[in-house]
């Protein structure tokens, strides 16, 4: 607006965007500029013109008629006018009412050779599903670019189908019955049920359990007619439909049990009775609009049960003038044969009254307690009974106005005269519901689970994306098909890269200080993580081999990858303890094949011990051989489980006299050679602990070597062992 936007441009905008709405919103002018380019004084002109033009044309034998393509718009076919769509026309209105009815949807285009040639097709069919229910629609994806790009038609023409918010593209042959089974086979295929003699008894006892009415479709179509479909489809959420092929073997006994004309299709309705319909209809011609007006007026039982708040809406809805005031009278009751009898008894009631302005219906007070303890107030009195109830809805917020019978329902004559007494003075004194509260939402009984409607929507989404990947546009696949093949090819590079690559190199040296950190988080080996969940014994003893210069290189040094060997260290005079001890400790643990488990003379194999244990200096400083007490230090009871691929090890040290928490893979040795002193009262000392203490808590420390969180000691290579 000129007044707001003082661009210079902004009153000739303006002025155009006017005579523009002038036009479009008056159908004379509006015809008027399709046909000649302008609606102004300039028309007589361009008619005028237009005429010239025609007789120059032909004067040159050159019509377009010679061609028969209607290219020019005054010849243009205006039947697709009346179901054009806009973009908030399709988003507002189209697909929410896709949940009621199916939409067949044509995309067209000017100069579109192909859409001139399939638009008789297209005409007749459109008529034809029409009347039978089906929205049709048209998208001009000239002028509605945003549409077309929504629904994904890149091309013209194209014919896609439109159900519950969802889109399915047309790609067969443009013909008519082609186009009628494409509708069909969009809708579920569990709407209409066969019957026949067999099952139809179950069929109509179903009310309870699905608290609907049951409509019985007799026809003689072998198969269920489309219009039977479409209407099963639009009206799922209040009956449930079957289907009678009276021409079957095996139908009789139904047909003459209901009295059915074989040649007159009819239409049956059924409620809480099964032996006798509630409502029949019966044409030659059966109409759409003819079984619309029927169903609509038996959605319900009699006597509904109140399983959800959309059903109490609209079995109640607020009052919006006072000749539209409706009344519900609710039976509050429980289940069981206990409560059947007074339930008949009010189901016979609300059969003798049906007014339009009551509504009957029933409730279970243990399946909505909110309900039922909002409106009785006195819970002892109504405790184990049945209770009715009047109410009117006045808002939508869940107020409303009620009065409950003074004394509890038994299904009396005298029951039925109070409530009836309630009633007629209810037409002329509305105060006499004089009680009010507010509701609580009923939550739904009928849903299905989480898991089902999750199973569902993942079944519906894998079929949307099987379908996809064969029909839709190569064009939009392409940035996903590259980042896919991208991640693909990283991927695969990556793994194909570590395969081949030579890692000893980096095993060599040890780890800087932070790979030591990081290495308590890392993942063990791959036999011991498979293998330390399943530590079942296989043997009733502990095979324990001496570690010495003959089996030094198989056992240790050409050690498999992923396999450990687990040294104890010991003395001639400890030997036959510690090992018995040992064996004890480990135990559990032989079941893994990827231990091995030795022990070694500390007599015989000091230096190489020594050698050892000086790169855990930090963890177990060791004296050199100039201290004087260097012969006294006592190892026996070290444990060190060996990694001879990878070249590290893991140390354990004798557990300390006093120490409850044990040091089980602790690198800090208690014979420290800064505390001199304190040697002679060494725990270690055969005089001070026992021997057998020594391997405490040693199986503590397996489980965290299993685990792979011990601190590791790398060295640059085995030595010898002399």
């Amino acid at each position: 607006h000129p007044d707001k936007n003082k661009d210079p441009g902004a009153e000739d905008k303006f002025i155009q965007i006017s005579k523009a709405y002038e036009i479009l919103s008056n159908e004379e002018k509006r015809a008027n500029f399709d046909r000649y380019g302008d609606a102004g004084e300039s028309q007589g002109y361009s008619q005028h013109q237009h005429r010239q033009f025609h007789h120059f044309h032909e004067g040159f034998y050159f019509d377009e008629s010679f061609f028969h393509f209607p290219f020019n718009s005054e010849r243009r076919d205006t039947s697709d006018e009346k179901y054009l769509l806009h973009f908030s026309h399709y988003i507002n209105e189209i697909v929410p009412d896709s949940f009621k009815k199916p939409y067949l949807i044509k995309i067209t285009s000017d100069w579109c050779f192909s859409c001139i040639h399939i638009e008789p097709v297209w005409k007749e069919v459109a008529q034809e599903l029409e009347a039978l229910g089906v929205g049709i629609g048209v998208v001009h994806a000239g002028y509605e670019r945003r549409l077309a790009h929504h629904l994904g038609a890149h091309s013209t023409p194209s014919i896609l189908g439109l159900i519950n918010g969802k889109i399915t593209f047309f790609h067969n042959a443009v013909m008519r019955e082609n186009l009628r089974q494409f509708v069909e086979n969009l809708l579920p295929g569990n709407l209409v049920e066969k019957i026949t003699d067999k099952n139809y008894i179950r069929f109509l006892s179903n009310w309870k359990k699905e608290n609907k009415p049951h409509v019985l479709l007799f026809d003689h179509m072998p198969a269920v007619p489309l219009l039977y479909k479409l209407t099963a489809f639009a009206y799922r959420d209040y009956l449930s439909f079957g289907y009678v092929y009276v021409g079957l073997r095996g139908t009789e006994e139904l047909s003459s049990q209901y009295n059915i004309n074989v040649y007159t299709p009819t239409v049956m309705i059924f409620k809480e009775h099964i032996d006798k319909p509630a409502d029949v209809v019966q044409a030659r011609d059966m109409k759409k609009q003819l079984i619309d007006d029927f169903l609509s007026q038996n959605k319900f039982l009699m006597a509904a049960r109140l399983t959800n708040q959309r059903l109490f809406q609209e079995l109640c809805p607020v009052k919006k003038s006072h000749r539209q005031r409706k009344h519900c009278v609710v039976l509050l009751t429980g289940e069981g044969d206990k409560f059947a009898e007074t339930y008949e008894a009010f189901l016979t009631f609300a059969m003798a009254n049906t007014k339009d302005a009551l509504r009957f219906a029933h409730i279970y007070n243990d399946r909505q307690p909110e309900f039922a303890d909002a409106l009785l107030t006195d819970e002892e009195k109504y405790r184990g009974k049945s209770a009715v109830v009047i109410l009117e809805r006045r808002n939508n917020a869940g107020k409303i106005a009620y009065k409950t019978l003074e004394e509890a329902w038994q299904g009396s004559k005298e029951d039925n005269f109070i409530l009836l007494d309630l009633l007629d003075q209810l037409r002329t004194d509305p105060g006499l519901l004089s009680s009010e509260t507010v509701l609580a939402d009923l939550h739904d009984e009928l849903a299905p689970m989480f898991l089902i409607r999750w199973f569902y929507s993942t079944l519906d989404y894998v079929l949307d994306c099987w379908d996809s990947l064969f029909h839709t546009n190569w064009r939009e696949m392409m940035p996903l098909l590259s980042l896919l093949f991208s991640a693909l090819f990283i991927l695969f590079g990556t793994v194909i890269v570590q395969a081949f690559s030579d890692s000893s190199d980096t095993r060599d040296s040890p780890p800087s200080e932070k790979e030591e950190a990081t290495a308590k988080t890392e993942k063990n080996d791959t036999s011991f993580s498979k293998e330390s969940n399943s530590r079942v014994p296989k043997k009733g003893f502990v095979e324990v081999t001496e570690l010495t210069d003959i089996n030094y290189n198989s056992n240790l040094v050409r050690l498999r990858p992923g396999h450990m060997n687990v040294v104890l260290i010991l003395s001639n005079p400890t030997k036959t303890v510690l090992l018995q001890k040992f064996a004890l400790e480990v135990y559990t643990f032989t079941g893994s094949s990827s231990l091995h488990f030795s022990f070694l003379s500390l007599d015989k194999h000091r230096e190489w011990l020594e050698y050892l244990l000086e790169f855990a200096q930090d963890a177990a400083p060791i004296p050199n051989q100039y201290d004087k007490h260097f012969l006294e230090r006592d190892y026996t009871g070290y444990v060190l489980a060996l990694n001879g691929h990878k070249k590290y090890f893991c140390l354990f040290k004798p557990h300390r006299s006093g120490d409850e928490g044990g040091t089980a893979g602790s690198c800090e040795d208690y014979d420290s050679p800064l505390h001199p002193e304190a040697r002679g009262k060494s725990s270690c000392s055969p005089g001070s602990r026992s021997i057998k203490n020594k391997l405490h808590k040693l199986s503590f420390w397996m489980e965290r070597l299993l685990e792979g969180s011990l601190q590791r000691f790398y060295i640059p290579s085995w030595p010898a062992l002399d």
